[in-house]
């Protein structure tokens, strides 16, 4: 692959790297300390904050399995081992999906509402503490702009990265 800018092939030793590098340690770093934060004070990890803040989001609090896997970027057996978790403990039930027999749906309790509201300052305050303020407004918007580059690039827009199936149909479409 070449560089847009100068042509030049990557190398293991091209200082272009750095970024790639940067980015990848502190998103580690950033995840870990999060991570941590949540389990010491709401028993908590990120993941699991992270899918009862989709269910919340969804209409009627509830989600596909298929498409909370994608949302949350883990498989289809990562997101039922976590929803396993959350729902030996109440946050969230498992149903069958309203609109196809075949699906089942995660939907989020009252218990796993209120468990979410309880960590959500825990949670936006280490945002706000490791990222937000690292960071001025200008990096910010810089930030921004760069990192929604990054996802075009891949070729895989939010909706395809939840609907592998759907991708599949238009792949095999265009195709043939």
């Amino acid at each position: 692959m070449t560089d847009a800018g100068d042509g030049r092939p990557l190398t293991p030793r091209d200082p272009r790297l750095g970024a790639w590098r940067a980015f990848l340690g502190a998103h580690a770093r950033l995840f870990r300390r999060l991570d941590i934060e949540l389990r010491s004070e709401h028993d908590l990890s990120l993941p699991e904050y992270d899918t009862l803040l989709h269910l919340a989001e969804a209409p009627g609090r509830r989600l596909r399995m298929s498409r909370l896997a994608g949302l949350v970027l883990l498989s289809k057996s990562g997101v039922t081992r976590l929803v396993d978790r959350l729902e030996a403990d109440g946050s969230v039930e498992r149903l069958q999906c309203a609109h196809d027999a075949r699906g089942a749906e995660a939907v989020l309790t009252d218990e796993g509402l209120t468990r979410l509201r309880r960590a959500s300052p825990t949670h936006l305050r280490g945002i706000e503490r490791y990222f937000v303020d690292a960071l001025g407004p200008a990096d910010l918007d810089t930030l921004e702009r760069s990192l929604n580059a990054v996802s075009r690039a891949t070729g895989e827009t939010l909706d395809e990265a939840c609907e592998p199936a759907r991708v599949n149909e238009r792949a095999t479409a265009r195709s043939g």
